[in-house]
């Protein structure tokens, strides 16, 4: 399986990157909507998308409404990883088109739980 991780902290991408690395799940990585847009439209092929909402240039959530606006991305796989909690946010993204949604910290188990329910991870790992 191959992830991107969208997000505009390095810090919290390189996080992200030791828990899919522990999980068995190779990832690339992104600093905003912008990029990771496109590099999917240049053909780069992706299982999942883990997004950041808040970042500059595109953040998370117009990055989700544009990917669901392309035929071509209906089935990809989103889950956004934001410090954004509040129930109204949450409802937000969802409506966009995210698939799950995880309020930062997280830690491994939270998130192979997130991609167990997309049905990206066995239920052997962690």
């Amino acid at each position: 399986m191959q992830t991107l991780i969208v997000d505009d902290s390095r810090a919290a991408r390189a996080m992200v990157k030791r828990m899919l690395d522990q999980l068995g799940i190779e990832s690339c990585q992104a600093e905003h909507g912008e990029e990771a847009l496109r590099r999917l439209r240049d053909g780069e092929a992706y299982d999942a998308l883990l997004v950041d909402w808040n970042m500059p240039i595109m953040d998370g959530l117009e990055l989700v409404r544009a990917l669901r606006m392309e035929k071509r991305f209906a089935d990809l796989a989103v889950l956004m990883i934001s410090s954004e909690s509040d129930p109204r946010n949450i409802a937000r993204a969802l409506m966009a088109g995210a698939d799950e949604y995880l309020v930062k910290p997280i830690d491994t188990g939270m998130l192979a739980d997130k991609l167990r329910a997309l049905g990206l991870l066995d239920e052997e790992r962690v």
